[in-house]
């Protein structure tokens, strides 16, 4: 990979990563959060998990129109479900249902797991190999923002929200890795809109069915319209394409960065306040982040045989 690439797909990373950092605080609006960490009446988790895909999957259908996309083979079809299981509904449904009982900085946490988790999964699944001091910068990564949720809880028992946020991240993981592996055969932006279409018989009809029947403020339909528009569609173009041209493995680094933006946006936003530990935490996780994306990669090339199993 030339270094020209490398840093053209750290940087669209970024940017990729600062506007997924809104999700959280948006998805709190798109509830009825109100300061006092109660909810106000809104919109459901379900709705918002499903609506938002659904708005996503019809921007998708026009983008795929408009540039003339060939339909998948039989092949990419199948990962393209694989991705919608995880990017689709696994995620936005378990992280919403999780926002129920935990807050936007402590869900934050558990995200920065991420970069660990796509890292894994790709480096098993597609025979990347990361060298030993990648490892060690993702695993410290990881038990960074482990150790900083223990800290704030004050307990290592997972909670119901805690396992509702890992499981999303963990779905999450599993969709950016195999979007990857299919944007390497398809354009990003295609793979990222055919797997929004694929969705669309399923998250069309289960908006129908979640709709409010109540009346819902501007602020939480901004809030969905955020999520809808940005973080399920946009940025996700953005992130598909900085992970095809930089490689999972090496980009997901980047992403541990998204836990303390979602944290430092959630004061303006949610009047959530910013300790002296998670400022020393961040620092931390930022050190390791700039570390890991200089540690070298490689992958193995598969045969055919392995290639169609995929």
């Amino acid at each position: 990979m030339s270094k020209h690439h490398d840093t053209k797909s750290l940087w669209l990373g970024f940017a990729a990563v600062a506007l997924f950092a809104m999700t959280l605080p948006m998805t709190k609006w798109a509830m009825g959060y109100r300061p006092d960490g109660s909810y106000g009446t809104a919109l459901s988790p379900w709705f918002i998990a499903f609506g938002r895909a659904a708005v996503a999957g019809m921007l998708s259908a026009v983008y795929l129109y408009a540039v003339k996309a060939k339909r998948p083979t039989r092949s990419q079809w199948r990962i393209l479900f694989i991705m919608a299981l995880g990017n689709v509904f696994g995620f936005p449904i378990f992280q919403g249902l999780g926002l129920l009982y935990v807050s936007s900085a402590h869900a934050a946490v558990f995200n920065g797991i991420l970069p660990l988790l796509t890292a894994v999964m790709s480096a098993l699944l597609f025979r990347q190999k990361p060298s030993f001091g990648f490892w060690l910068c993702a695993a410290l990564g990881g038990l960074l923002v482990v150790s900083f949720a223990v800290f704030r809880t004050g307990t290592i028992v997972l909670h119901w929200g805690d396992m509702l946020i890992l499981l999303a991240v963990t779905l999450c993981a599993m969709g950016y890795a195999f979007g990857a592996k299919l944007s390497q055969s398809m354009p990003a932006p295609e793979a990222l809109c055919w797997m929004l279409v694929l969705a669309l018989p399923i998250t069309v009809p289960s908006s129908a069915m979640t709709m409010p029947e109540h009346q819902v403020s501007a602020l939480a339909w901004s809030g969905f319209a955020y999520l809808s528009v940005v973080s399920m569609w946009f940025g996700m173009m953005v992130w598909y394409h900085a992970l095809t041209l930089g490689g999972a493995v090496r980009v997901s680094q980047v992403q541990l960065l998204q836990a303390f933006m979602s944290i430092a946006l959630a004061v303006p936003l949610l009047g959530e306040t910013i300790d002296g530990a998670t400022i020393v935490f961040a620092v931390a996780v930022v050190a390791v982040a700039f570390v890991g994306k200089r540690m070298p990669t490689q992958t193995t090339q598969m045969n055919a045989t392995e290639a169609k199993t995929i």
